[in-house]
């Protein structure tokens, strides 16, 4: 099908080649061989009468032109997925269908079991895929890679709908033998003890940790980096080190950990975890569905 004599086939090879800059992994992702890939790319430098990916050393760029059509090309992706591709009604019970989810360890231990549990019997033909929040999170839902964002609140992309699911507080944990903290835990101990924090990479710190550092100007002496939040707790044992995490986590750890746990000698804002996807699928019907059901799992856990 043409439309002012673009072949609308070569938009969804055009969409790849703008995300992935390569023509082997934009072939890879929609399943093309490299050849039809390249004659692709050459019928779209014909049409836009521009290189639109050019090479740099051992890398590919992509020029202006091509640089201009990364957006316009995706949001016209999404709508003809959200308007066209999507079925206009939907049964739990019959449909078969997979649905990912970029989650932390953190939501993928304390909310996604009973999600899980649920889904099992109310809708037995949706397969879940849990994916790890990289530093490309919010570029994979707006690519349409992933259809629900599970966040603290304050990383939320504002260009898209989002629903607060549940707050979290923060505790301290130390292994019961630590001898540095005594009958309480003391600002001073808090700031003596080495800490064991957690470390996403990219420009993202940890909710607390922003917030620490913004409210007392002040570091903590950072002795361990995991690129974890559930085990934290699972690194202090045996040593003098303090972490701070989500109660649940806490909880968790102390049913079968050699730890305690602790009122932070701070108050700490509450961690709001949120729940986004994105604006095209809003009327999605299997999106809204599910949409609830996380909603509603979330409210009893």
């Amino acid at each position: 099908m043409r439309f002012n004599k673009l072949d609308l086939n070569l938009l969804v090879i055009l969409n790849a080649l703008l995300t992935e800059k390569s023509i082997s992994r934009a072939a890879e992702k929609v399943h093309l061989s490299q050849p039809a890939a390249s004659n692709a790319l050459a019928r779209l430098r014909a049409y836009f009468n521009d290189d639109l990916l050019v090479s740099s050393g051992r890398q590919s760029l992509l020029t202006p032109r091509a640089e201009s059509l990364v957006e316009p090309v995706r949001e016209v992706l999404m709508r003809i997925d959200s308007t066209i591709a999507t079925p206009p009604e939907f049964n739990p019970l019959t449909e078969i269908r997979t649905v990912t989810f970029l989650v932390s360890d953190f939501t993928s231990t304390i909310l996604m079991p009973a999600l899980l549990a649920d889904l099992s019997k109310s809708a037995p033909g949706i397969r879940i895929q849990l994916c790890p929040q990289t530093m490309r999170a919010e570029e994979a839902m707006e690519q349409g890679e992933a259809d629900f964002l599970i966040i603290p609140s304050q990383f939320l992309a504002k260009t898209h709908p989002s629903v607060a699911l549940f707050e979290e507080e923060y505790v301290c944990v130390t292994w019961e033998g630590n001898s540095k903290v005594g009958d309480h835990l003391s600002l001073d101990t808090f700031l003596e003890c080495g800490h064991v924090m957690a470390n996403f990479g990219g420009d993202r710190s940890t909710t607390f940790d922003g917030w620490f550092v913004d409210s007392f100007d002040v570091k903590r002496r950072v002795e361990v980096m995991a690129p974890t939040m559930a085990n934290l707790p699972d690194l202090v044992i045996g040593t003098d080190r303090i972490t701070t995490v989500q109660r649940r986590v806490a909880q968790r750890a102390a049913a079968w950990l050699p730890v305690k746990v602790w009122t932070p000698p701070i108050k700490i804002p509450h961690l709001v975890q949120a729940l986004q996807w994105h604006k095209y699928r809003n009327n999605d019907p299997a999106i809204a569905w599910l949409r609830k059901r996380v909603i509603d799992i979330a409210a009893k856990i």
